[in-house]
């Protein structure tokens, strides 16, 4: 027996020679397996932040896509598992600011070129941080095909995308409505604003014969339009169009009446005045009347001179005095203190997103929702879990354009120029005069496109090979953002969907259930748990009891409790390999061992459809109670007395059943537990490869 098991067993020790031997091997490259000409099995990695050190949401993406990888390996497909990194453009820029901020410098005071330079010597020190990171939890990824966001094939394939998009009409320049940050100077997708409830005044003023309420009278300066429902009984003898004279918050003002049906009767009063440019609602209802658009506060969020006296106050301080002079001018009807708003904030820096119109780049986004919605539809895309598939057809159904311009350097530059008031879009200069814009693509106008990017699309081998992928892993939090966008762009630039299965997983919180965050202090750092653990046993404690959808309830206990777990298979292992030294393999099976194998053998079946089926969490718990509770506390039991007996045939055929059990009870393992498994494989009598190779029981006994 190996000396090896003199001792117990030690991950710190063993996970790095064992990651390193797989490297070294070279079969995380499809194109050196056994089988390189087997069925392709593609799955292309969520690429991670190359901002920051992984958390451990990032640990449960990498198993199960790990999982699904050494699965089909296994099975004899040709599996690649493809792996990246995102330049992440704001949220880098982000983090990369705060470092600025520390040493006294701001990027509005640096040369664009510099801050671009010095971003991207930070994103690839943290990018190789990141690489090692994913290694450290047992990803066995093809290395040599590794991409950045920021790569230059990467770069000019999405240029062009948006090159062709404006060609076909489905990339316009307008002025809409968008989420700008005060703070960082940029706008905002959707996903990067939180939506936080706050209990916010309510503030009633009188407005000439009407009543209006507003949460926002910072805002109020520059309306001139009062706005009621056409059917609402209680303004009837207003007509539209009407136009009446009244006091507001600096003089005398002519105010008209506009009836639209946007408004809601059975809200405040039923009538409202709009500021078009700071409300996407005010501004359709300004778009559909043909009304006048003012800007009341600047980029920076101050007062504009339209606020007269409040000119250049920042609109935090200046709410008050506004409330105070209305109250003194008797316009002040009442105050609501108790009114819950929800108010948009920056998910960086908390500053309220404050809405503003500018001519942004933005995606018709129609024609390409119908094409996703019809390949969900007829079953081309599968979800998982299902409920996720009404999700989607809801966002595909209600799609709003998308805005893609984003105002900082980090990132992708959008390919286009204007002269004299007229833009086109290509991917160098049209000539003379002509400049170029200064904003870059929205982050995930360029991750939308990694499966296509990822596989060298269009005319790259592993593009003819290996798309469409296979499965799409990922959290369901960014069904929409990006899962929906990745099918869009496939779609469009290909006719095919990206991937046939996406498998979306939950947040993973604290023991609490609480969402993590370093102002909490509750975060986990999973390469923390393995250093104390070990990978293995965090990667169970992150499957087991893990539904797909399901937010879960990270416990270091649970991890620890899956150490013991790894103890108790080495100690098996130490048994078995130990009383089976002089085992003849060449022996048939008693009437006992064979109901064994067969007993074994449903289990293999079980397993089989779960990875099939994508229940990894039944799969993996199957696997630790047969391995706990049947194999040691039960067969390993019955077996000593027989391994110590006069019977020699008895003896002999329950050494072959141990020694073909705990081979295959290693093979079904290693997907989950790959270190463990693999280490105590090299220590198997007549073993021909590494345990990463070695064929799926299919249910006859495979020789170790």
């Amino acid at each position: 027996m190996d000396a090896k098991f003199l001792k117990p067993y030690q991950p710190s020790e063993t996970e790095p020679r064992i990651y390193k031997e797989w490297e070294e091997s070279g079969y995380f490259n499809p194109d050196n397996l056994p089988q390189k000409n087997g069925e392709p099995f593609t799955i292309v990695m969520p690429p991670p932040n190359a901002n920051g050190n992984l958390h451990v949401g990032h640990a449960l993406g990498t198993t199960v896509q790990d999982i699904l990888t050494r699965f089909a390996r296994m099975r004899g497909k040709r599996a690649l598992w493809i792996p990246g990194a995102d330049h992440a453009g704001f949220e880098t820029q982000v983090v990369y600011e705060r470092i600025l901020e520390k040493e006294g410098r701001s990027r509005f005071s640096m040369d664009p070129k510099d801050l671009y330079k010095e971003i991207f010597e930070f994103t690839q020190s943290n990018k190789k941080n990141m690489e090692d990171q994913v290694r450290k939890l047992g990803a066995s990824c093809d290395w040599s095909r590794e991409k950045f966001t920021l790569d230059p094939d990467v770069v000019e394939r999405v240029q062009k995308t948006f090159v062709k998009m404006f060609g076909d009409g489905l990339i316009y320049r307008g002025q809409r409505t968008i989420n700008w940050c005060p703070k960082h100077q940029t706008s905002l997708s959707d996903i990067e604003t939180e939506s936080v409830e706050e209990t916010t005044p309510f503030y009633y003023f009188k407005y000439g014969p009407f009543t209006i309420g507003t949460v926002r009278p910072e805002t109020k300066f520059g309306d001139k339009y009062v706005v009621m429902h056409p059917e609402d009984p209680r303004y009837k003898e207003y007509v539209h169009g009407q136009q009446l004279d009244l006091e507001w918050i600096n003089g005398p003002i002519t105010a008209t009446v506009i009836k639209d049906e946007a408004v809601d009767m059975e809200f405040g009063t039923g009538v409202m005045t709009i500021t078009p440019w700071h409300s996407q609602i005010d501004f359709e209802i300004a778009k559909r009347h043909n009304l006048d658009i003012e800007q009341i506060i600047d980029w920076r969020g101050k007062l504009l001179p339209i606020a007269g006296e409040f000119e250049g106050m920042k609109i935090t301080d200046a709410r008050a005095k506004i409330v105070e002079k209305l109250n003194a001018k008797g316009l002040l009807a009442k105050t609501d203190e108790s009114y819950k708003n929800v108010v948009k904030r920056c998910y960086k820096c908390n500053t309220m997103i404050e809405p503003q119109i500018k001519d942004q780049w933005f995606v018709k986004m129609a024609p390409l929702a119908e094409r996703a919605l019809e390949a969900a539809n007829s079953g081309r895309v599968r979800f998982i879990p299902d409920h996720e598939a009404k999700i989607f057809r809801n966002w595909m159904e209600n799609t709003l354009d998308w805005n893609i311009s984003r105002q900082i350097i980090w990132g992708i530059p959008i390919p286009a120029w204007e002269k004299d008031g007229e833009w086109v879009a290509s991917a160098q200069s049209p000539g003379e005069g002509w400049t170029q814009d200064t904003d870059t693509f929205d982050t995930w106008f360029s991750s939308g496109q990694w499966p296509l990017m990822t596989t060298g699309y269009p005319d790259g081998t592993d593009f003819a090979t290996h798309f469409p992928t296979s499965v799409m892993e990922t959290a369901h939090d960014i069904l929409f953002f990006w899962v929906a966008r990745m099918l869009c762009f496939s779609l469009y630039l290909t006719n095919e969907v990206p991937f046939h299965t996406v498998y979306l997983h939950g947040l993973v919180n604290d023991a609490n259930g609480k969402k993590m965050s370093k102002s909490k202090g509750n975060v986990i750092a999973p390469l923390d748990l393995t250093d104390k653990y070990g990978t293995d046993a965090l990667r169970m404690a992150l499957v087991v009891g893990n539904t797909p959808g399901t937010d879960l309830a990270m416990r270091e206990d649970k991890v620890k409790g899956y150490k013991h777990f790894a103890n108790k298979l080495w100690n098996i292992s130490r048994f078995i390999l130990e009383n089976t030294e002089d085992a003849d393999m060449s022996v048939e099976f008693a009437d006992a061992d064979q109901a064994l194998h067969a007993e074994f053998f449903e289990l293999a079946e079980d397993v089989t459809k779960d990875l099939e089926e994508y229940r990894f969490y039944l799969a993996a718990e199957k696997l630790y109670h047969y391995t706990w509770n049947r194999l040691a506390d039960a067969i390993l039991e019955e077996s000593k007395p027989i391994l110590n007996g006069e019977n020699l045939d008895a003896k002999q055929s329950r050494q072959k059943f141990l020694r073909v059990a705990l081979a295959d009870i290693l093979k079904l393992l290693h997907p989950f537990m790959p270190f463990i498994t693999e280490e105590i494989w090299s220590s198997m009598p007549d073993r021909s490869n590494l345990l990463m190779i070695t064929s799926w029981p299919t249910g006859t006994h495979a020789s170790p």
